[in-house]
This record gives C-alpha cells, sequence and structure tokens, in this order.
C-alpha cells in the first residue's frame, strides 16, 4: 500500500532530505576540486586563441618532453606488466614461505612519499650513492638521465597491475586450472588458455591504471631528473618549469594535453568497467 500516492520508505532507506544532502554535497565537491580545476586548464590554454595554443607545442623542449613521457611509461608499463602478473598468480595460486611479505612489499609505493623514492635513488645511483663508483667506472649514468626516470616511474606505478589482479585471482579459485590439468594441459597453456582469459579485463583496467600514473608521476622523477630541459623533463616537470618562467599559455597548453590524456584513460576506464560487468552479469545468467 501507499500513503497519499507515495511509496512507502524502507526502514533502511534515507530520507528524501538527506538523500538530496548526500547528493549535493558529492556534486558540490566533484564540481569544487574536479571539474572546476580541468575547465580551467582548457580555457587558460586557449585564452590567448588557438595560435598561441598551438605555438607552445613549437618548442622544442616540450616535444622532448612529449617523448620521453611516451617513452618512460612505454618501458615502465610493460615491465609493471610481466611483474604484476607473475607476482598475483604466485600470490593467488600458490602457497609459500614469505607471502605475506611479497604482499606488503607491493603496497609499498603506496605508503612511501614519491619524493622519498627519489631520493633513495639518489643515494643508490648518484655518483656519490652506493652503487655510484661502479656504475661511473663502466659509464653507465642513472641519475640525470633516462634510465633514473624509468627505475623511478616503475618503481611508484608497479602496484596498480598487481593489485587489480590478485582479488580477482583468488576470487576466481584454481577449480578451472585444476580442471585443465587433468585434460592434460602444461602449466604454460594453462595460463594462457584459461588464467589470463579469466582475469583480461581486470588486467587492462590495471594496465590503464599503471599507465595513467606513469605519464602523470611528478615527485620522485623530479627528484632524479635533475631537470634537464630536453633531455630528462617530462610532461609535468615542463609544466613546470614553464609556469615558473611566467609562460602561462605554454604551461596550461602542455597541462591541458597531459588532461587530454587523462580523459581519454577515464573513458577507456568506464568502458572496460561496462564491458567487464556485462560480461559477469552474463556469466551469471548462464
Amino acid at each position: 500500500m501507499t500513503l497519499g500516492g507515495r511509496k512507502p520508505r524502507l526502514p533502511t532507506e534515507e530520507s528524501p532530505a538527506v538523500r538530496r544532502t548526500l547528493i549535493g554535497v558529492a556534486v558540490g565537491f566533484l564540481l569544487l576540486f574536479l571539474l572546476a580545476p580541468l575547465i580551467t586548464v582548457f580555457s587558460e590554454a586557449l585564452r590567448h586563441g588557438l595560435g598561441a595554443f598551438l605555438e607552445a607545442f613549437a618548442d622544442p623542449d616540450g616535444w622532448a618532453a612529449i617523448r620521453l613521457t611516451l617513452l618512460v611509461a612505454a618501458i615502465a608499463v610493460p615491465c609493471n606488466l610481466v611483474f604484476g602478473v607473475a607476482a598475483a598468480w604466485a600470490i593467488a595460486k600458490f602457497e609459500f614461505r614469505g607471502k605475506a611479505f611479497l604482499i606488503t612489499l607491493i603496497d609499498l609505493p603506496f605508503s612511501v612519499s614519491p619524493v622519498v623514492a627519489g631520493l633513495i635513488y639518489v643515494l643508490l645511483y648518484a655518483d656519490h650513492g652506493l652503487f655510484g663508483p661502479l656504475l661511473k667506472e663502466a659509464h653507465i649514468r642513472v641519475i640525470f638521465a633516462i634510465p633514473g626516470v624509468v627505475m623511478a616511474t616503475i618503481f611508484v606505478t608497479f602496484p596498480f597491475i598487481a593489485r587489480e589482479l590478485i582479488p580477482l585471482m583468488e576470487e576466481l579459485g584454481n577449480t578451472d586450472e585444476e580442471a585443465a590439468l587433468t585434460l592434460g594441459a602444461s602449466p604454460w597453456r594453462i595460463f594462457w588458455t584459461v588464467t589470463l582469459p579469466n582475469t583480461k579485463w581486470a588486467l587492462l583496467y590495471g594496465v590503464l591504471l599503471c599507465n595513467a600514473r606513469a605519464m602523470g608521476e611528478f615527485g620522485a622523477v623530479s627528484v632524479v631528473s635533475g631537470h634537464i630541459r630536453g633531455l630528462t623533463t617530462t610532461m609535468p616537470l615542463h609544466i613546470e618549469i614553464l609556469y615558473n618562467e611566467y609562460q602561462f599559455t605554454a604551461a596550461f597548453a602542455v597541462a591541458s594535453l597531459l588532461a587530454s590524456l587523462a580523459l581519454v584513460t577515464l573513458g577507456i576506464k568506464s568502458y572496460l568497467e561496462h564491458k567487464y560487468a556485462g560480461e559477469l552479469a552474463a556469466g551469471h545468467r548462464h
């Protein structure tokens, strides 16, 4: 029955006033801290017209920063992909001594400041660091060079893929793998035909998050790069340099490109979530 044509409220359901308040707070927070800064980035980038916007990308140092950002992501993401799949497979499918410690190490970049991580690499691989003299004798430069930027990026991004795969693999269990094993499949065949297809959407989602963080990392890269323009500056560092030099239009132009990459990542993320939810619902119906 309804009272006055209204549907009765469930005991666990909040009142309309409370619901509207919570929705208003959430929407207001998103507008203030997410949407408004994003709109500001694009409006400032285009404030002086499209010509000034495009002129920002005529700078050779800007193109070098874009290339280095893409290069670092192209190296860091595959490395983390291999590590994440291997770590998740070992943790979810096997029992071994030190398993809890491995999980703790995977979560380490979430609890350590990226600046501290960069400083650790400086203490290890700089000329005066622990391994610095050996690297110098071998004519290998890590700090204030591209290898240092890559290593710092790998450190801050390596939990993302593993952390997406571990819960899913643990939830799936070993039933499908054991069935394939009884049919005579080898471990590698089981991995490629059973384990990997079952986790493909979580894997793609983790790769997406890892790539987004790799392109946007600032703290650790700032410490190990030395801010050498045209050589070791990624897009976030180049934006900082332009802004500090009062080249606001150029700074916001490069920032808009980085924001556009983030929006593309968000769109792909939403698609993957929708696709995965649809496949999961179809699997439950069957």
